[in-house]
């Protein structure tokens, strides 16, 4: 594309042209480049670059791929005067996400069993389109969850209030509105708290098969050989009515307000707006819902864990090493202009990278920066990484957060036509277990890109470090 320009290695930029109103910025390896460039998610980069308010960058991660409006892996910031706060810019899966656990057992306790382990985690955690939880939730409590995230789980019995210090705004962000969601909203969510949904959503067992530092990794937690429990997945169908009740409240906005778009996708409000507010208010609502719904999980895989080994908790030592959001907009304080600046950041399929001395950071990893966690495909590897100083610089405290897609799910449909993907998976030394045949079409190991290139991405550009690799063992999926 001859409107590309490489800056250095592993970063790119589009020029400004036509209407954009500011550059668009890119990350990436010069081998993931053509698979870029045919995906168009640059089109939907430069798209971005158009709205009102924009800062510094439209930019994308190496895992960019086609989406809603913003592409995902699209990150922008936004002044809070002049700017835009847009639901494509976040995405229909409000807060999807990542919490890695670590444990005290070792490769070699688990892998023996880990048929049998798979099975409970299966039995325990409900997954698939539309899976439903044993929860039922009183009359009123929907609310409490919407508020009060994952406090709400661990006040109702699901973990410990030591969990809330590893997750991201503590697993409850504040500014939640209820009466800004929809009785249709709220009624999806309600039997669907504790489940686990389909697509990419997954629940892993695997262990730590290399170390890249060391000092990083000790204050972390993790060791080589080491067990770990990667849970991934949102806020289900709340969050999806969430962002469908207002795509159609931000088109009627954007004629409102004469925000001229180059997609209808990227519908927006101002932020200061009663239209933006409201979003925002819901939006933070299903957040909160996904930080519930990630701590519930996490308590019956235990559960699972010690049925499927017969251990006590203690000998399982489960202990929360992160979690991140990948699908939010948040107002936080960044250079911009060499002035400390509140901004709004839309992280559509991208991870916060905050670097050591952030005060956002919990305290006992402060001194190195926040954990990146990037989960992988189901048949490779995932990556720990730590966020870096150049990220708070670059990209407003952002990086990856995964694979990303070079296949359309229907392509992938096609190309598992015959396969027998649960024994190529078990070849491969990973056991699996899903309620659809088709889902594990969708999300076979070829339909992502390999996740160490997209690692090697960010690590070279600066804006996260490789911390440690985490091989699969099995997994259940939707």
């Amino acid at each position: 594309m001859s409107k590309v320009k490489k800056i250095h290695d592993y970063t790119y930029e589009v020029a400004r042209e036509g209407k954009m109103r500011v550059p668009g910025r890119f990350y990436a390896t010069e081998n993931m480049l053509d698979a870029i460039y045919n995906e168009k998610a640059l089109d939907q980069l430069s798209n971005v670059a158009h709205l009102p308010g924009i800062l510094k960058y439209s930019m994308a991660m190496p895992d960019v791929h086609w989406g809603y409006g913003f592409p995902i892996g699209g990150v922008a910031a936004f002044d809070l005067e002049e700017g835009v706060i847009s639901p494509g810019g976040v995405g229909y899966d409000i807060n999807c996400g990542v919490r890695l656990i670590r444990s005290n057992l070792h490769k070699d306790d688990v892998a023996p069993k880990i048929q049998e382990i798979i099975k409970s985690l299966f039995q325990h955690i409900p997954s698939g389109v539309g899976s439903k939880g044993p929860l039922k939730l009183r009359s009123g409590e929907e609310k409490k969850v919407m508020v009060e995230g994952a406090k709400w789980a661990v006040k109702n019995g699901f973990g410990n209030e030591s969990d809330l210090d590893k997750i991201e705004e503590h697993g409850q962000m504040a500014g939640a509105d209820p009466t800004t969601v929809s009785d249709k909203a709220i009624e999806r969510g309600r039997p669907q708290l504790g489940t686990l949904g389909s697509g990419n959503h997954f629940c892993e067992i695997g262990y730590v098969t290399e170390i890249y530092d060391s000092e990083i990794a000790r204050v972390y937690g993790l060791e080589e050989g080491q067990v770990t429990l990667c849970v991934h997945t949102g806020s289900r169908g709340f969050g999806y009515q969430v962002c469908d009740d207002f795509i159609r409240k931000m088109l009627r906005a954007s004629e409102k307000y004469g925000i001229e778009l180059p997609d209808r996708q990227l519908c927006s409000a101002p932020i200061n707006s009663p239209e933006g507010r409201e979003y925002f208010a819901a939006m933070i609502c299903a957040v909160n819902y996904a930080f519930a719904n990630r701590q519930v999980i996490s308590h019956w895989a235990q559960a699972a864990l010690e049925k499927a080994l017969k251990i006590s908790p203690k000998q399982l030592g489960l202990e929360i090493v992160y979690e991140v959001a990948h699908n939010i907009a948040k107002f936080e304080k960044h250079l911009v202009d060499g002035k400390l600046k509140e901004v709004c950041v839309h992280r559509k399929g991208a991870t916060r990278s905050f670097g050591p001395g952030h005060l956002e950071v919990p305290e006992s990893y402060r001194a190195v920066g926040q954990p990146v966690l990037i989960p992988g495909d189901m048949g490779r590897y995932s990556f720990v990484l730590a966020g870096t100083e150049k990220a708070m610089q670059e990209t407003f405290g952002s990086t990856c957060h995964g694979a990303g897609r070079v296949m359309s799910r229907e392509k992938a449909k096609q190309v598992a036509k015959g396969r027998s993907l649960f024994r190529e998976m078990e070849d491969r030394g990973v056991f699996v277990m899903s309620t659809d045949r088709m889902t594990m079409a969708e999300e076979m190991p070829e339909a992502y890109k390999d996740v160490a290139n997209v690692v090697e991405a960010v690590q070279g550009a600066g804006i996260s470090k490789m911390v440690a690799k985490l091989q699969p063992l099995g997994c259940i999926k939707g």
